[in-house]
């Protein structure tokens, strides 16, 4: 009698062995990794859309804002400036796994926010484009945009302290190691003290004055 297993039996060796296999990916955390990498790759997407809106926004405040007679020049070339750069760098769903250029992102996004919030103080004290219904709805659209901008980026940041978290928790981490799940670059508490950040704007002597 041969001892050579059987074409059955090895089947049902490799299936048990598949078995096996999976709950140990299971209870290292496998799928958890491949649930929560879906929902970082969903907010970061909804992050990027938001920026964008935002960026989409600008052309029509600088345009609005050209037409206003001897407006601060100075503040209104480093919005055009900030825009271009941060347009220029191409916004993809593999920021996320490359901590160098996200933080690159951030940068130049953060200098936006701080250029548009001057533009937006500097504006009231120019009397006609307070008046200005065109520019008053882009002004309310912008702060919109900003709301959700921050609603989006909180959301990421909550996503990305979870997927984090099981990247660095054992036994969890010992499927990063195996499978290179690095931990992903999030948004960091200077970059959000710096946008918080007021502008410093001197009205002594308004632009607009003759």
């Amino acid at each position: 009698m041969s001892s050579t297993p059987s074409r059955s039996s090895r089947r049902l060796l490799a299936s048990a062995t598949l078995v096996v296999a999976t709950l140990g990916l299971g209870g290292c955390g496998y799928n958890d990794f491949q649930r929560l990498d879906e929902q970082v790759k969903a907010d970061w997407s909804e992050v990027l859309n938001q920026y964008q809106r935002r960026a989409d926004l600008i052309p029509n405040i600088v345009a609005t804002v050209k037409g206003e007679a001897n407006f601060e020049q100075e503040t209104l070339t480093k919005v055009i400036e900030a825009r271009s750069r941060a347009t220029s760098i191409q916004a993809t769903p593999e920021l996320i796994n490359n901590p160098q250029a996200f933080q690159q992102f951030q940068a130049v996004q953060g200098q936006l926010s701080s250029a548009l919030s001057r533009l937006m103080v500097v504006s009231e004290s120019y009397p006609t484009l307070k008046a200005n219904q065109g520019f008053q709805d882009l002004r309310v659209q912008l702060e919109g945009t900003e709301n959700r901008i921050t609603v989006a980026r909180n959301r990421y940041i909550d996503s990305v302290k979870t997927y984090n978290v099981l990247a660095r928790s054992f036994p969890s981490n010992l499927t990063a190691m195996v499978f290179s799940y690095q931990p992903k670059p999030s948004f960091t508490v200077e970059n959000e003290a710096a946008i918080s950040q007021p502008p410093a704007v001197s009205f002594d002597k308004p632009a607009s004055a003759k």
